[in-house]
């Protein structure tokens, strides 16, 4: 695995500070990151990627270095414009997407709002349709928690660690380990409280847009850890079929196989990103 960041860049979007990388040259290939994470766990992808294309990686907001939520933001489509306007700023016009986690859920936003600029999607450990009620009640009440606490409690930061990374990882992989403790451990409290639980809420509280990615039209593959709890294979199956596309399981990986299986998951993307564009 990588251990150098490249240089993170700053721009203002819709009021507040977008931090992004922009790599390489050639065909645009934008990557979206999960919840709690930041462009750190796409770095395999971006050494590879950055070799053949230009590699845009946008960090949520109040993640990375990344700014507060803006104003005004009600949900995840207004994400997508968010992610759209830094685009806009950089000059690029047509891109390829690939979304992990919520990062799929406004690739998928963006691509349904302006199908004519994205070349390919791909939509990893991710799902358009609602969130289960279990879950979401799960989720609603650990966001509760660190809202109160205004910090993640312990037992919290325990418990979420095997919904994004396999058992294997967790024993095996401190490295993956420590950079998602890093990654949670740089977050401004003041930033968990006006950012990371109202994010939150959006994304446990989505739209139900699975049906709507029937009007899709670009080239698209599904791919999902075969260890992930967090979004299921059986999850991304069904948004695979829904689309009529593929749909690829990585094995022994869970919900961050750009970390987890770096070198299957490179592979995928490169094979999926060398298909000539249709249009």
């Amino acid at each position: 695995m990588t251990t150098a960041a490249p240089t993170t860049l700053t721009t203002e979007v819709a009021g507040s500070e977008m931090s992004y990388l922009d790599i390489g040259s050639g065909e645009p290939v934008v990557l979206g990151h999960s919840y709690l994470w930041d462009s750190r766990m796409w770095l395999p992808q971006v050494e590879a990627l950055s070799r053949t294309h230009r590699v845009i990686v946008p960090e949520l907001w109040g993640h990375g270095r990344s700014g507060r939520l803006p104003e005004g933001t009600t949900g995840l489509q207004d994400v997508a414009r968010h992610h759209l306007a830094l685009l806009d700023k950089l000059g690029v016009e047509r891109f390829a997407l690939v979304g992990l986690s919520v990062g799929g859920m406004w690739a998928a936003e963006m691509a349904l709002a302006v199908p004519e600029r994205v070349r390919a999607l791909v939509l990893m450990d991710t799902f358009l349709g609602e969130e289960p009620p279990e879950t979401r009640a799960r989720y609603f009440g650990m966001l509760s928690a660190v809202e109160a606490a205004g910090a993640i409690p312990e037992a919290i930061g325990q418990a979420i660690l095997p919904m994004f990374l396999a058992p294997a990882t967790i024993e095996n992989r401190p490295e993956i380990v420590g950079l998602f403790q890093s990654a949670l451990a740089g977050v401004a409290p003041d930033r968990l409280v006006d950012t990371i639980v109202p994010l939150g809420r959006m994304i446990f509280g989505r739209r139900d847009a699975l049906q709507d990615l029937r009007t899709i039209r670009v080239p698209t593959l599904v791919m999902t850890g075969q260890h992930d709890l967090s979004r299921p294979v059986a999850e991304g199956r069904a948004m695979a079929e829904v689309m009529g596309c593929a749909f690829a399981e990585i094995p022994g990986a869970a919900h961050i196989p750009t970390l987890e299986a770096p070198e299957e998951v490179t592979g995928q993307l490169q094979g999926f990103l060398a298909r000539p564009p249709i249009g």
